[in-house]
């Protein structure tokens, strides 16, 4: 197999970047990064969702494109059948593919309220009304998978549903979202797995001139 290229944006706020480099990681494909510049007028017109089409990121492997976090997980899953992107199970994988369409698809308040931003942490932070439902409906996810499978990960071992969550992560810490302990925990467990920690280490070191997105992507 010829090498990848994942084409990504800034890896301080692109929650999408990280979703489907943390999925390239977990599959074990080897690949090259190929940033896009935030502030070019064509790439920040598909960051904002202004574009017909939102191609980040984009995956690019022996002749194919694949875009879409989750076109990018199935394409991946084909590939590296046993990488155990999903569950062995098949309830579990029935699972876990609802939970990662559900952040897919879904929690457009949170997305808005609580734009993800890695060197950011705010000691307090209030939340508006619109986005409160869905801070609540996360921790009914996280908790029915934690209890039914026992963690530390939401299905025992990282899955596809902790490269879809771990972006949430990072937003609950940084806006100091009230967690139960085993919720907490969970994120601790995100925040010290070792592809996260090289995201995150990369994130922080990236140039303050990177511009801050005013639409969560």
């Amino acid at each position: 197999m010829s090498k990848a290229t994942l084409t990504i944006s800034s890896k301080n706020y692109s929650s999408w970047s990280l979703r489907g480099w943390l999925l390239c990681r977990m599959a074990g494909l080897e690949f090259d990064e190929k940033p896009v510049d935030p502030d070019d007028p064509a790439n920040r017109q598909e960051l904002l969702l202004l574009a017909p089409s939102v191609r980040v990121p984009r995956l690019s492997h022996d002749g194919v494109d694949v875009w879409d976090t989750l076109a990018i997980a199935g394409y991946l899953n084909e590939i590296f059948p046993d990488a155990g992107l999903y569950p062995d199970d098949i309830k579990a994988r029935a699972h876990c593919r609802a939970v990662s369409g559900e952040i897919h698809s879904g929690f457009y308040n949170l997305r808005s309220a609580l734009p993800m931003n890695l060197k950011a942490r705010h000691a307090s932070f209030k939340i508006f009304s619109g986005a409160r439902p869905d801070v609540a409906r996360v921790k009914e996810i996280w908790a029915d998978c934690l209890s039914t499978y026992g963690g530390p990960f939401l299905f025992g071992r990282p899955t596809i549903a902790d490269a879809m969550w771990a972006p949430v992560c990072t937003r609950f810490r940084t806006y100091a979202v009230e967690l139960e302990d085993p919720l907490q925990a969970y994120c601790e467990t995100i925040f010290d797995w070792a592809p996260m920690r090289e995201w995150t280490e990369a994130a922080l070191a990236e140039p303050d001139a990177v511009v801050e997105l005013e639409v969560e992507f």
